[in-house]
């Protein structure tokens, strides 16, 4: 068993040190031929995107992502068939999904295991991302009070993603919500130390402030910012996909079909089982669906036009924002995740889209996105480095 171990950690080594080693070695055959080139030339020399797919800085993905988040329970507090996640997993993979998105928090743990234990066969043909910064006990599973960013613990929280996702990298790293109370210095320069060691090849942030976007940047370049984004929720409009823009950095959407409201899924009759945090959400309190639910009836109206399903309409409507914005709709539903993935190949001419956003902008959302109690962990920017 020793033995085992030991061959096991060395072909680790091995492939972290080749993984280096490589990349340095395809730069000294890549860059000659394109150094008397302009920027804009370079760029598109070394932009050689599979179709179906986009780039999160310079980090290639399917154009839409698999949400693995409520595998372990679903919005309606039941636990889903293992099994069956995994073959939904698997599924996506076959059907050309290469981004996959998790946390530590999610279970917590048990997401991790899942999705580990689903891509075990084919791991070095997809990008797996995850996230910390919960104060979650490593030992335990135990949910602490608060966050914890503090840079020892994200390399103790780094070394169990590795073993519950059964790899030796993690390829996009986020912290889940910035720190009040760690300078983002201190934490980028835990994550240099695991992209040295090979263990993290990207970072990204999720709900940040945007300053603290702006000085992770400046010390290591951010491949992306993950936040909720959707026809529901459209805040990141306002500064950080502008700002994502300006810094070259990818934009992932969770949440994309509004907790199943994009769907038709929910009516001005639905109310939510104890534990179910739409239920929490105001957006879908009964005094504000019926204001809410004509942007439901546009999805609906436009999905028989394109001859497609209100959630496609709206997974689409993203992809045609920016070519760098990926999706990563969750699922426990085969059905629900093959309809997601078919959202990739409807498009919208450039009148379709404009009269698309003439009808959108007469339709005004009620209601906050999340309880106030969580809203108040997000556009948090991390103190100053003194």
């Amino acid at each position: 068993m020793q033995n085992l171990e030991n061959n096991n950690s060395e072909q680790i080594f091995n492939r972290r040190r080749l993984l280096k080693g490589g990349l340095a070695f395809a730069g000294t055959l890549v860059l000659p031929e394109i150094t008397n080139a302009s920027p804009l030339q370079s760029l598109q020399a070394l932009d050689k995107t599979k179709p179906g797919h986009r780039k999160l800085g310079k980090l290639e993905v399917s154009s839409i992502g698999l949400g693995v988040q409520n595998m372990h329970r679903t919005y309606q507090t039941t636990i889903p068939s293992r099994p069956e996640m995994i073959n939904i997993i698997r599924k996506a993979y076959d059907n050309g999904i290469t981004l996959f998105d998790t946390a530590e928090a999610y279970g917590p743990f048990e997401c991790e295991r899942i999705l580990g234990e689903a891509t075990s066969s084919f791991r070095d043909k997809i990008v797996i991302e995850t996230k910390y910064g919960w104060n979650i006990d490593q030992k335990t599973g135990q949910r602490l009070p608060g966050l914890n960013s503090q840079p020892n613990h994200i390399k103790e929280v780094v070394e169990g993603m590795l073993k519950r996702l059964r790899t030796d990298r993690i390829d996009l790293l986020y912290q889940h919500r910035v720190d009040p109370a760690v300078p983002i210095e201190d934490v980028v320069g835990a994550i240099k130390d695991l992209i040295n060691e090979g263990k993290v090849l990207h970072y990204g942030l999720s709900e940040p402030g945007e300053q603290t976007v702006r000085r992770a940047h400046a010390i290591h370049p951010v491949t992306a910012i993950q936040n909720e984004y959707s026809l529901l929720w459209r805040g990141p409009e306002k500064t950080i996909i502008p700002l994502c823009e300006e810094l070259g950095i990818g934009f992932v959407c969770w949440s994309p079909l509004g907790v199943g409201f994009l769907t038709g899924a929910i009516d001005e009759n639905t109310r939510f089982a104890p534990g179910d945090i739409r239920g929490m959400e105001s957006r879908f309190a009964p005094e504000n669906l019926p204001n809410n639910l004509p942007l439901v009836k546009l999805l609906q109206g436009w999905a028989q036009k394109k001859q497609a399903t209100p959630g496609q309409i709206s997974l689409a409507w993203l992809l045609a924002q920016k070519p760098w914005i990926v999706p990563i709709p969750g699922t426990t539903q085969m059905v629900h995740m093959q309809e997601n993935l078919g959202a990739a190949d409807i498009k919208f001419s450039a009148d379709e889209l404009k009269l698309f956003n003439q009808e959108l902008s007469g339709i005004s959302v009620k209601g906050m996105r999340l309880p106030q109690m969580v809203l108040n962990f997000s556009d948090v920017e991390a103190p100053a480095k003194e």
